[in-house]
């Protein structure tokens, strides 16, 4: 048998949607979760694509009751939500929509979750942002798997941040992890029995390590050492800011800043001067062996147009184990 198999767009889809149901989501939120993870995976970003429905019923949270978002506390421009222990990726989602609407008039938004889990690649959020003429910066604190710099027991999550630019030619998207490994990916590696790369983790002796398991019980490091130490912290001071102390765990906290770019430029302006910034740095000459300078997310874009045609490829043990969860499916 096979270790990897192929799936056109449409059965990716069917076969996501149809193991959704069966861990339990209804027809919408199946849609939602779908479009998610197949995103990632035409993205290039295997461990956050079809992989990543296969964390949602292993998680320690998916089995404790859940309720509808609702709001906390709400001004003009801002809202906080108590996401109702809804995984994340269905909570940000409705959240980034919230902030989209909530911007329209002042032309700011600021929005907060807290009481949710595992949101999923902030990048799909800050291209819904960016794709509705708006910046968006994202960050989300997440539960405790990363050790400061110079530490060897977890106490930051990976800590995303990601911003979302608009443009006429298209959206313009960073998002990065504040630790040297993804949890997801960690997550990956050790369903698939697969070895971490070297200096991304420690065990529970503050030994380095290679061994998922043992990075799961030890921790994951922060990427660039003080660097990235400084804004995995940052990014946990802000999920506070975003109630993260409401949160059953004290630690997922997801916050969204977006506005209109013609509060301080118009718009014209600003894309004419994103563009230039664009051309001038690809106009410089390469270091040897590079072929061209890329934008934060164009390999990303890229990846997604050429898979949408040729599809995906996932690894069998995912197959198999999400259609273990078709016999389960809603009818």
């Amino acid at each position: 048998m096979a270790d990897r198999i192929h799936l056109s767009l449409d059965e990716a889809r069917t076969h996501a949607e149809r193991a959704l149901g069966g861990i339990g989501y209804d027809a919408e939120e199946t849609r939602i979760l779908a479009d998610h993870v197949l995103d990632a995976a035409l993205c290039g970003y295997e461990y956050s694509g079809l992989a990543k429905i296969l964390n949602i019923p292993e998680h320690r949270r998916f089995r404790q009751p859940r309720r509808p978002m609702s709001v906390i506390r709400e001004t003009e421009v801002s809202v906080l939500f108590d996401g109702g222990n809804n995984v994340g990726m269905l909570a940000m989602y409705h959240a980034a929509k919230a902030a989209i609407v909530k911007a329209a008039g002042p032309g700011f938004a600021l929005v907060g979750v807290t009481n949710s889990w595992m949101s999923g690649r902030s990048a799909y959020y800050c291209e819904m942002i960016a794709k509705a003429g708006l910046v968006g910066v994202h960050t989300a604190s997440s539960s405790r798997s990363v050790a400061p710099f110079g530490g060897i027991r977890p106490v930051l999550g990976t800590n995303p941040i990601a911003f979302g630019l608009p443009s006429s030619d298209g959206p313009v998207v960073l998002d990065m992890g504040t630790s040297a490994f993804m949890g997801t990916e960690l997550a990956l590696r050790e369903r698939l029995g697969q070895l971490l790369p070297e200096g991304v983790a420690v065990d529970s002796h503050g030994r380095p390590t290679r061994v998922p398991t043992a990075a799961r019980l030890g921790a994951l490091l922060p990427f660039g050492g003080y660097k990235g130490y400084g804004l995995g912290f940052i990014v946990q001071a802000l999920g506070v800011l975003a109630g993260s102390g409401i949160d059953p765990e004290g630690d997922d906290g997801y916050l969204f800043i977006v506005f209109k770019p013609d509060l301080l430029l118009p718009f014209a302006e600003f894309d004419r001067g994103l563009k230039a910034l664009i051309a001038r740095i690809k106009s410089i000459p390469t270091a040897p062996g590079v072929a061209e300078i890329r934008i934060p997310g164009e390999r990303a874009f890229r990846t997604r147009e050429r898979l949408r045609q040729q599809g995906i490829e996932v690894d069998r043990p995912v197959y198999d184990a999400l259609a273990a969860w078709h016999r389960n499916e809603r009818t």
